[in-house]
């Protein structure tokens, strides 16, 4: 699984030294910021904010260099069980891609067995590896559906992600409550309306239009 930087100490490996090396670029650039807009990053309350804000993006860009083989581990399970399984509420956090500012919400995922299974806890970490990279809302859903696709060969895969947006809450329009809610269906919940309705009677929503 991937280390966090902060986590590493130096040993002459070259991935480490690269590590360090990125994170020093990190911490000038912050620097850089700081002064441009006005600030002395040299005060007692900012000295330590670069190196802050560089361990900040090591944890929130994690999912650019999470394993998904180790991030599975093994966690795949022959079951004789095809209906619907769905993990809803999962809380997710990632930073849009426009303005790395921050969006969050709730991801429900469900699908259909073939025959295996998947771990409970891994949805969510799935979830979590995507989330953790610049993004966008409408490419998470999907991204999610495709590896749920690939890892599972289901009958089908559903996600639902219902996310708020601090770059369309703090700047530009200034909306505080508007909600974005983006869907990715495969399979029988694509071609199947009554599929597709169960699982969103199961999270708490109407169903998509036939």
């Amino acid at each position: 699984m991937y280390k966090a930087i902060s986590e590493v100490s130096l040993n002459g490996d070259a991935s480490t030294n690269q590590d360090f090396r990125i994170k020093q670029e990190i911490e000038q650039a912050v620097k850089q910021i700081l002064i441009n807009i006005g600030e002395n990053p040299d005060r007692e309350g900012l000295k330590r904010t670069p190196n802050r804000v560089a361990r900040m993006y090591d944890e929130l860009t994690a999912g650019y260099h999470a394993d998904p083989v180790k991030l599975i581990n093994d966690a795949l399970f022959d079951v004789d069980y095809s209906e619907m399984v769905i993990v809803k509420d999962i809380d997710f956090y990632s930073l849009c891609e426009h303005h790395m500012l921050p969006f969050f919400g709730r991801t429900h995922v469900a699908y259909i067995p073939q025959g295996r299974v998947l771990g409970l806890s891994k949805i969510p970490r799935i979830v979590e590896m995507f989330a953790r990279r610049l993004q966008v809302q409408e490419r998470l859903t999907q991204q999610i559906v495709n590896f749920m696709e690939e890892l599972l060969n289901p009958y089908g895969v559903a996600v639902v992600i219902e996310g708020t947006h601090m770059c369309s809450m703090m700047r530009g329009v200034k909306k505080a409550n508007a909600k974005m809610i983006t869907s990715a269906v495969s399979g029988n919940f694509k071609t199947d309306p009554k599929t597709r309705a169960e699982f969103m009677t199961h999270i708490g929503r109407c169903h998509f239009d036939d």
